[in-house]
């Protein structure tokens, strides 16, 4: 690891604030479609499953390019890294809002992604390296409060400007938002950082640590079950519930709130607990607001109740598996954590192309009990993988 000694403890002590907002434009960049479902099938003449392949397609593209990215850019100064990623989230949600067509929407948003999957893994890659060892799980936490925020505060004015201004007038705000999350990286976060070098033998080494093929596989189960309903959750609530797009940004916010609240308890708490019981404690929580959602399917106030409930465990189980990929193999953190990612975006893929099928098949109420099976397997395997000898960071 390289440090650049001209770098002030100013710039390092805001430099994690500087990288969880570029969360929060990644967030909205991948999550945006899921918002506006409705007024994107409407105004480019599709349906609302082709539209949702937007997102099923995009995460194809994740899974792919993150730990593909992360092998090709390893040697790369981070500063230099992450700002060009931003610029190119930028500038792509800047192009998505004039796209004349579908295909041309698709194809931008693919380019997005593909540049776009180095942020996320490099931000918490990038998070390690500045602070000390004992603030790295509070540290990684509080990077990935920029999901949350993108969620809690992202998506509902997603829903509401799609609603109102239509879609080209998010992806034009996202791009705003993504100039400025730009210009606070190259200004806080500190140059001449380089992680340790991704290569073949990484990838060998990752895969006969056995933890950390139990952690991934957790993280696609996790993201598998929540994205069968998550991508659909507005036209779900419209067909269930009668729901408007107010009321249906309303269950948004509480899902986004929810989250920032549970990642905000999860961060205070990690250190003490140790992020094995942390995950336990969340991933129940999921569990809990899916089987909510299943089971009270068709009651607009007991649907978005659970959707809170689940809310306040999603961001907060994403940021315990990058804690515990950093703790299972420090040295391998930035690989791990980008293919943790990439086990992510696979999840987002297996679950908004099983929630598409089943929401063209009329399947309305069996997708949350499908959901809650998913995350049901995922918390068997997280309670699976408690550590022999429970630590601080385990």
């Amino acid at each position: 690891m390289k440090k650049s000694p001209k770098d002030s403890h100013v710039h390092r002590r805001f430099a994690p604030t500087a990288l969880m907002l570029g969360n929060i434009v990644t967030g909205c960049s991948v999550l945006a479609p899921a918002g506006m479902l409705p007024e994107l099938a409407q105004g480019l003449d599709v349906s609302i499953r082709t539209a949702g392949l937007l997102i099923t397609f995009g995460a194809v593209v994740l899974c792919i390019g993150s730990p593909l990215t992360a092998w090709l850019t390893s040697r790369i100064e981070r500063r230099t890294l992450l700002t060009a990623t931003l610029a190119v989230l930028a500038l792509t949600n800047v192009a998505s809002a004039f796209a004349p067509e579908y295909a041309s929407l698709l194809v931008i948003r693919l380019v997005m992604l593909a540049i776009g999957a180095l942020s996320t893994p490099q931000a918490a890659g990038t998070g390690a390296l500045i602070v000390a060892m004992e603030k790295r799980g509070s540290t990684i936490a509080y990077i990935f409060l920029g999901w949350s925020l993108a969620a809690a505060v992202g998506l509902p004015l997603i829903t509401f400007m799609a609603s109102r201004y239509g879609w080209r007038a998010v992806y034009g705000g996202i791009g705003a938002i993504g100039c400025l999350s730009f210009l606070l990286l190259m200004w806080r976060l500190p140059g001449g950082l380089i992680g340790a070098p991704v290569d073949l033998k990484t990838w060998a080494d990752l895969g006969r640590n056995r933890m950390i093929v139990r952690l991934l596989s957790i993280t696609t189960l996790q993201m598998s079950g929540q994205f069968v309903v998550f991508t659909f959750m507005g036209p779900l609530l419209a067909k269930l519930t009668n729901a408007g797009p107010d009321a249906i940004g309303l269950v948004f916010a509480f899902y986004g709130v929810c989250g920032f609240i549970g990642i905000a308890i999860a961060t205070r708490i990690v250190d003490s607990w140790g992020a094995y019981k942390t995950s336990v404690t969340f991933t129940t929580l999921v569990l809990a607001g899916i089987t909510g959602w299943a089971v009270t399917a068709g009651s607009y106030p007991l649907m978005a109740y659970s959707v809170a409930l689940w809310g306040l465990g999603f961001a907060s189980t994403n940021s315990m598996q990058q804690v515990r990929l950093v703790a299972a193999a420090p040295a391998l953190a930035s690989a791990s954590v980008s293919l943790n990612t990439s086990m992510l975006y696979v999840g987002q893929a297996v679950g908004s192309a099983i929630g598409g099928l089943l929401y063209a098949r009329e399947l309305f109420y069996g997708s949350g009990f499908i959901a809650a099976g998913f995350v049901a397997l995922a918390l068997t395997m997280v309670i699976l993988t408690k550590p022999r000898n429970v630590q601080p960071q385990a």
